[in-house]
């Protein structure tokens, strides 16, 4: 290939990410930011992710992240993406730096190296390739949230499957799949089927809740042992109902928040004495895309795509701080689909476009108040 056929491509690569992006955008409307505004009070570890593909590979969608402990960091993907034969210029270990948005470049998905984990310095130490056909064959994203219950004395590990209207549940070392919940390809609105599941979180009394999701827009309770025992949500704008639940979360005082993502808000519940019942208590709109969250003790931090920035709230839907996120290359971000803290405070996030995930830092100036910590967990169970 000449020089100016190597432009051109790139060039060509450029506008279809730029397309993409766009596309994704125009599904959301600007969003509403409310309270202070200021820096981010983190560094990023430059090209932490360390690529470890085979050659003519590398990174997919970063749909899922979860730090079990500063090193050993779980990272779900959907798949890896095939190079051209060709890379052009600048390649730096990720697609987004070749201009290639792995969200909407689906012709290059392989279903490959789907989980695997990091440890502290970001290289691979664990890639649980035997279950890569579980992802296999699917015609759509695949892969959407991964996350281990804090009230598990096993830690297994909840891999939630988008597409195929599936969860599983692994052993923590990943040797044997344990459960798989829904039909693989069956969608239904029962208590034993999915509608394009999105998440789930866990209370303390080991019920489980399920993000369902996309489709059926609901959010289902499960009893310790995995039965169906109710639901809640539905589809509407009304309160307490969802246009598309895109992540779940777990709070002090039996809270639930659940992000409706088409519906621009964050739904909050609160847990009853009746394990079968959650009340509605009120909603926090004003967001575009809402992506993910970690709910702390007195409050909450989220992630919306347009603009693309962290928040943080109080329990009252108050915006505490907001800090953006940039778009620019080397360290910008194009979605920070999901993000997770590890017991020492170190923050993670996975970008579902670029295709990578990055570690951020506190600043040694940062007020403490602006930084994520872990996610919320009942004291008595820890």
């Amino acid at each position: 290939m000449t020089t100016t056929s190597r432009r051109t491509a790139t060039a060509a690569a450029v506008l279809a990410l730029i397309a993409s992006v766009t596309t994704l955008l125009a599904q959301s409307t600007p969003g509403v930011i409310s309270g202070p505004v200021g820096p981010s009070p983190y560094d990023i570890v430059r090209a932490w992710h360390k690529p470890f593909s085979e050659p003519g590979f590398t990174f997919g969608g970063n749909s899922g992240v979860f730090a079990e402990s500063p090193n050993r960091i779980f990272v779900l993907q959907r798949g890896e993406f095939r190079l051209p034969n060709l890379v052009p210029p600048g390649f730096a270990g990720f697609a987004g730096s070749i201009g290639v948005n792995v969200l909407s470049a689906t012709a290059g998905r392989v279903w490959r190296n789907c989980l695997y984990t990091l440890d502290a310095n970001g290289n691979v130490k664990e890639r649980w390739t035997q279950w890569d056909s579980l992802c296999e064959g699917s015609s759509g994203p695949g892969p959407h949230r991964l996350r281990i219950s804090p009230y598990d004395p096993e830690h297994r590990v909840w891999v939630v499957n988008e597409t195929f209207s599936t969860i599983y549940v692994f052993s923590n070392d990943g040797s044997k799949l344990l459960k798989t919940l829904g039909e693989k390809n069956v969608q239904g609105t029962d208590g034993t089927h999915f509608g394009k599941p999105q998440d789930v979180a866990f209370l303390p009394d080991g019920r489980i809740l399920v993000a369902d999701g996309l489709d059926n827009h609901r959010v289902m309770i499960l009893d310790k042992e995995m039965n169906y025992i109710a639901e809640f949500g539905g589809s509407g704008k009304g309160p307490g109902q969802f246009s598309g639940v895109h992540a779940i979360a777990v709070g002090p005082e039996g809270r639930i928040f659940a992000l409706d993502r088409s519906g621009n808000r964050i739904n909050v519940f609160k847990a009853t004495a009746d394990p079968a019942k959650v009340d509605f208590v009120e909603a926090f709109p004003g967001f575009s895309l809402p992506l993910d969250l970690i709910v702390n003790d007195d409050s909450l931090w989220m992630t919306d795509l347009n603009p693309l920035r962290f928040t943080k709230l109080d329990f009252h839907g108050n915006h505490l701080y907001t800090w953006m996120v940039p778009k620019e290359l080397p360290d910008g971000y194009l979605e920070v689909h999901t993000f997770t803290v590890d017991s020492s405070g170190i923050l993670y996030g996975g970008d579902n476009q670029y295709g990578r995930t990055q570690k951020f830092v506190p600043k040694k100036e940062a007020d403490p108040k602006l930084l994520i910590r872990p996610p919320w967990a009942a004291r008595s169970t820890r």
